[in-house]
């Protein structure tokens, strides 16, 4: 130490009420330095997640105070409209009773508490089922109740597959056809057989076009031949097929659900079945073409010259006709069997390789 520097500290110490000055850390420990910065880096993580914590708390109130007045305002238009609904159905309900009067009919019975029904369906949703099991989503001047009376009264469960149908679907191992029953019951379980088996080779048709891509002609063609073979089989309501819209839609399960499949195409469908189900694919294509085409004989070359008729050519008019030639309807549900059975032998193929169709 030189001799300024103590003289310096000698005349502080003489100094009245002067304090010694702390001396002050030149170095510190690294242990110290890591342990202050630490304790900063922790003091502001603890500020930044309180600060976010505030945050949340102040949105979840906002999406609270959102919600319950979404609900107020939800359970006010629900209000509104079914008071709206309740005066359209008196001011219906009045003018019918006076036309009614008007016309000198008898009043109608109010219905009571006892005929609404308990289990209400939306009306979108009442559309849709109705719809899907293909009748009018709405008649002229029908209410929603009527709507849903007429719904109730269908009384239709629908089956799930590709094909919707109100025919309760049977197992594979019950699939298995022989000939067409004498009795009644025997020939709704054989429909709902008949069913059955277009129902499976049908999903098995769509699932496997589902795995392939369809970027070709081949499997735009393939997809097209199934989504119109499907659509040939589905069945159409009467109200739709007196309008007019569907007259050509061949709807082979409508026919299985009524039971009213004309004995000449009902054992020849199942013979065809039949044969398919053991994989004799030649066979079930020969009933096919028994079916569509028939054994009358046909017109080859000039069928009359002069004033004598050629031998045989009454043969030409026998009444043993194919059923396609002059049904349109049958002959597209039977180019859907024949579809169906072109995929059936590429799922199923013979043990016979003699069986396959060319």
């Amino acid at each position: 130490m030189d001799f300024a520097a103590l003289m310096s500290k000698e005349i502080s110490k003489a100094r009245p009420g002067a304090k010694a000055e702390e001396p002050s850390k030149k170095y510190m420990k690294r242990s110290e330095v890591e342990a202050e910065r630490r304790e900063k880096y922790l003091a502001e993580q603890k500020a930044t997640e309180d600060e976010r914590q505030a945050k949340l708390a102040q949105k979840r109130k906002r999406e609270e105070v959102e919600a319950e007045a979404n609900l107020a305002r939800e359970e006010k238009r629900r209000k509104l409209a079914e008071e709206s609904r309740q005066r359209r159905e008196e001011q219906e309900a009045e003018e019918e009773r006076a036309r009614r009067k008007r016309l000198g009919l008898p009043e109608l019975v109010k219905e009571t508490s006892e005929d609404v029904e308990v289990d209400d369906i939306k009306d979108d949703e009442l559309v849709e089922k109705l719809r899907a099991m293909g009748h009018p989503a709405k008649l002229f001047g029908e209410s929603h109740k009527q709507r849903l009376r007429r719904f109730r009264k269908l009384g239709i469960v629908m089956s799930k597959g590709p094909i919707p149908t109100s025919l309760e679907l049977v197992e594979e191992s019950d699939m298995k056809v022989e000939k067409v029953p004498e009795d009644a019951q025997g020939k709704k379980f054989l429909f709902r057989q008949l069913a059955s088996y277009f129902t499976m080779v049908l999903m098995e048709w769509e699932s496997a076009l589902e795995k392939e891509k369809r970027d070709t002609f081949a499997s735009k063609a393939a997809y097209n031949a199934m989504v119109q073979s499907k659509e040939n089989m589905t069945p159409v309501s009467s109200q739709l097929l007196q309008a007019g819209s569907f007259a050509n839609i061949s709807q082979l399960f409508r026919k299985f659900e009524k039971g009213d499949v004309d004995e000449g195409v009902l054992e020849p469908i199942v013979e065809i079945v039949k044969a398919a189900q053991e994989r004799r694919y030649v066979d079930a294509n020969d009933g096919y073409l028994r079916l569509s085409i028939g054994k009358a004989a046909w017109p080859i070359g000039v069928t009359m010259v002069g004033i004598h008729e050629r031998s045989a050519r009454e043969k030409l008019h026998e009444s043993d006709k194919g059923h396609v030639m002059g049904d349109e309807v049958t002959r597209k549900f039977l180019q859907s069997i024949k579809r169906c059975l072109s995929f059936a032998q590429v799922r199923w193929p013979p043990e016979d390789i003699r069986q396959l169709m060319g």
